[in-house]
């Protein structure tokens, strides 16, 4: 599949995306740990109870789990989370003297991953969120929208799992275009490329979609 094709599509259909202000490590890190498993909207209303209830990240990693847990409750698996997160701070707090990660604006790219990923529970996508929405480092986060989408364009295995795609998917993509190809591809799979009604009639990448393709190929003439 021709991922340049596919980028100048994209393009078209959806306008250039140009990279935003840089936000806040920590809240990004935080925002994108309450996005895990469950809605959009649910995980900002999870993330903004925070922020009101608490004057800061200190005040946070200060407060016990319980009360943590139930500030955050309207974001789901609510009591995995706030001990993830009061983890988190502490480590941070431990190894740094405050919670702060802008330190890492001044790190490699791999040296602010590495780092990422060994704090409790930070995988491949929320590193990514961090790297790139607030460091502004190229790194791909690859969410189910744009996992579903890769997968049948066939730019990836269809058995291709979130850790390998991830791999697969930075390498593909100059890194000049992550930003952009982030938030086309999940705004395209929101949209258009759905988990159970793709509408491929509808798809500004059917014309080279061999998921489109096998789908029209299979489709019931009109009698």
């Amino acid at each position: 599949m021709d991922v340049a094709k596919i980028i100048e599509i994209l393009e078209k259909e959806y306008g250039i995306c140009n990279q935003q202000q840089m936000e806040d490590p920590v809240d990004v890190l935080i925002r994108t740990i309450l996005s895990q498993n469950t809605s959009d909207i649910n995980s900002r209303r999870a993330f903004s109870a925070l922020k009101t209830n608490f004057d800061s990240w200190q005040s946070v990693v200060s407060a016990p789990v319980e009360r943590i847990a139930e500030v955050i409750k309207c974001g789901g698996l609510f009591r995995v989370k706030a001990a993830r997160i009061k983890k988190i701070l502490e480590q941070i707090e431990t190894q740094q003297g405050y919670i702060s990660l802008d330190f890492l604006r001044s790190k490699s790219d791999e040296e602010a991953k590495s780092y990422l990923m060994h704090l409790p529970g930070v995988g491949h996508k929320t590193a990514s969120c961090v790297l790139l929405f607030s460091l502004g480092k190229p790194y791909l986060p690859i969410d189910t929208h744009i996992l579903r989408v890769a997968k049948r364009l066939g730019l990836i295995d269809s058995k291709t799992s979130a850790k390998r795609a991830h791999e697969l998917l930075q390498e593909m993509i100059p890194k000049d275009k992550i930003y952009q190809f982030h938030l086309q591809m999940m705004r395209h799979g929101r949209q258009i490329c759905q988990a159970h009604r793709p509408r491929c009639e509808r798809c500004a990448l059917g014309i080279i979609c061999p998921s489109a393709a096998s789908r029209n190929s299979n489709a019931k003439p009109m009698l």
